[in-house]
Order: structure tokens, then C-alpha cells, then sequence
């Protein structure tokens, strides 16, 4: 009956957020937190979130799939974002009784140090700007097929001498059919608010509505996955171009990633995905080729898991990503 319980509760609350106020991206704070953690997630688009696996960062990505992470996985990866700038998270699990597990991890992206001015242009220094999030989550396996979990977040963001305080929470729904390789995925994240602000002026925090599915082929070593994102979210926004125009970039596929996995043995797996919004927004703004493109690949051994990955988050250069998980 508690169990029953839990799954209506949760249900319910993702199909609630829909009923939030919505709000862009652009006058929302914290939006490092939609940055792969994974380089798996970011070479199959950026953010997947219905891929069944043993991995201790899907804690990021949808707490209800930590019931398929190994039991004492420590999971460590960096990503090299724009010039400068740093991006790192890690991750725990531990598994609880026969159907639970716990997570603990941390995200970060450090933004290195800026020279600081005034309005006249007259240099006051130098300053540093850090965004951190602290999280600890817990997935429980409901049904045989269907997993939910959620994620605790206390959100830190530090610019020079301005600091932000938030706390939030992630809640998800899995359906895994591992007999027919299905598996479908609910997540709302980023549900909370600023305990402090930055000055005076509360801001939203990046709320996301997420639903993906993803589907292992019978006979064949592929595995398609499709992820909607910031379903909250469908008022359109401007995008300045590389000539100097404005365009309007809410468009409907802006809202869709697209990812398959090759298997190529037990071992190893290579993936590519395609991220219509930032394919979008990077020709916008001048990219020549390769916008919303991604690939990597995943070398599984006995307890160690090593990923790298490639994708474009800026014009000017490239980002890559490295993951490791050691299962204890």
C-alpha cells in the first residue's frame, strides 16, 4: 500500500508542474544544472534521462534510475566547457535493502578569474565566479517495471561579491521493460526556489519537465533514445544571429534530443546524438558546421566504466568530457 502510495504521489506532483508559472531559460538563474554530467548523456545529446544503466551520475539525471546502479559506485567526470571555464561532478551509490538505493553527488562549474570595472571602464581587480550544486537522492523500485526516486538540491552561486542561495528537488517515474529493451522516463526538475538572492530580486529557478523513452532494437546492436525537454516552457524566445539580427527560437523540435547507442560488443559502445535547441542557437549565432552534433564512446570492464565525448556549447571552441565509475 506504501508503495502504491509513493507512485501516486509522485505521479502526480511531475503532472503538476505543467501547471507552474512558466519561464524562459534566459530569466532564469542556476541553468548550469541542465549540463551533462555524464559523458554518455552528453555524447547522446546532452541530457538523457531514460537510459537504463549502471551509472551512479544518473542520479543528475533521473533519480529513479539510480535502482540500477551497482551497489558502492563512485562515479568522478570533467568536462572542459568554455574558455576558462571548468566543469566537474561526482557521484555515489549505495544500495538499500533489496529495492532501494541511495545517492549522494556534487556539480560544479568554475568560471575561472575576471577583471573587474566600473561603468567607466576602470579596473577595480580581479574576481572569481563559482556555481555548485550538493545533492543526495533516493530511488526505490516500486514494480517489477516501474522505478521512482527524488533528488534533494542545495544550490550555491558565488560572483565576486554577490552570492545566491536555492534549494530544490527532482522528482522521476521509470517504466523498464528490460525483456523488449523499452524503458520510458518522467522527470520534473529544479522544483524550489532562492533562499537568498542576489540582490533584491527573486528569480526562477530552471524548472524542466522531461519525458524520453529509449528502445534496444531485437536482433540488431542499436539503441534509439528520444528526450523532450523544458515542456514548461513554450513561449518563444529571441536569439541574436551572428549578422547582428534578431530571430524567434521557440520552435516545436527545439524541445527534442535525439540519441543511438551502437553496441558494438558487451565492452563497448559508441554514441551520437543531435540537440535541436542548440543546434538552433549555435547556427544563430554563426556556427559553420557540426551545431548540435554529438559523440562518444563507453568502455565497460569488469568494475571500471571509462567514457569521453565531444559536443559544441559555444562557437568559438569545442567541449569534451570524461567519466570513470569504480565499483567497489
Amino acid at each position: 500500500m506504501q508503495q502504491k502510495l509513493f507512485l501516486i504521489s509522485v505521479f502526480f506532483s511531475l503532472l503538476g508542474v505543467s501547471k507552474l508559472h512558466a519561464q524562459s531559460e534566459s530569466t532564469s538563474i542556476f541553468n548550469f544544472l541542465s549540463l551533462p554530467t555524464s559523458a554518455h548523456g552528453m555524447a547522446l545529446g546532452g541530457r538523457n534521462f531514460s537510459m537504463p544503466d549502471d551509472d551512479a551520475s544518473l542520479l543528475f539525471h533521473n533519480p529513479a534510475l539510480m535502482s540500477d546502479a551497482s551497489d558502492r559506485a563512485i562515479n568522478l567526470g570533467f568536462m572542459s566547457y568554455m574558455q576558462g571555464c571548468k566543469a566537474g561532478n561526482a557521484a555515489w551509490t549505495m544500495a538499500s535493502g533489496e529495492r532501494g538505493t541511495w545517492g549522494v553527488g556534487a556539480q560544479f562549474v568554475s568560471y575561472g578569474s575576471m577583471k573587474e570595472t566600473t561603468v567607466e571602464g576602470v579596473e577595480m581587480g580581479d574576481f572569481s565566479a563559482l556555481d555548485m550544486a550538493l545533492m543526495g537522492g533516493y530511488s526505490y523500485a516500486l514494480t517489477e517495471y516501474i522505478a521512482g526516486g527524488a533528488t534533494g538540491k542545495f544550490i550555491y552561486s558565488h560572483y565576486g561579491e554577490f552570492t545566491s542561495v536555492a534549494l530544490a528537488v527532482d522528482l522521476g517515474l521509470n517504466y523498464y521493460d528490460e525483456a523488449n529493451g523499452f524503458s520510458l522516463s518522467a522527470v520534473a526538475a529544479n522544483l524550489g526556489g532562492q533562499v537568498k538572492t542576489f540582490a533584491d530580486h527573486r528569480e526562477h529557478l530552471p524548472v524542466d519537465l522531461r519525458l524520453g523513452f529509449t528502445k534496444e532494437l531485437v536482433g540488431a546492436p542499436l539503441r534509439f533514445s528520444v528526450s523532450m525537454v523544458d515542456l514548461t516552457h513554450w513561449k518563444a524566445e529571441d536569439y541574436y544571429s551572428s549578422d547582428g539580427s534578431i530571430s524567434n527560437g521557440r520552435i516545436f523540435t527545439n524541445h527534442f534530443i535525439l540519441g543511438v547507442d551502437i553496441l558494438l560488443s558487451r565492452q563497448l559502445t559508441v554514441s551520437a546524438g543531435y540537440n535541436c535547441r542548440r543546434a538552433y542557437e549555435l547556427t544563430a549565432a554563426g556556427a559553420a558546421h557540426g551545431a548540435g552534433l554529438s559523440c562518444g564512446l563507453n568502455l565497460n570492464l569488469k568494475r571500471l566504466k571509462v567514457g569521453v565525448a565531444y559536443a559544441k556549447y559555444h562557437v568559438s571552441v569545442p567541449s569534451f568530457m570524461v567519466t570513470a565509475q569504480f565499483n567497489l
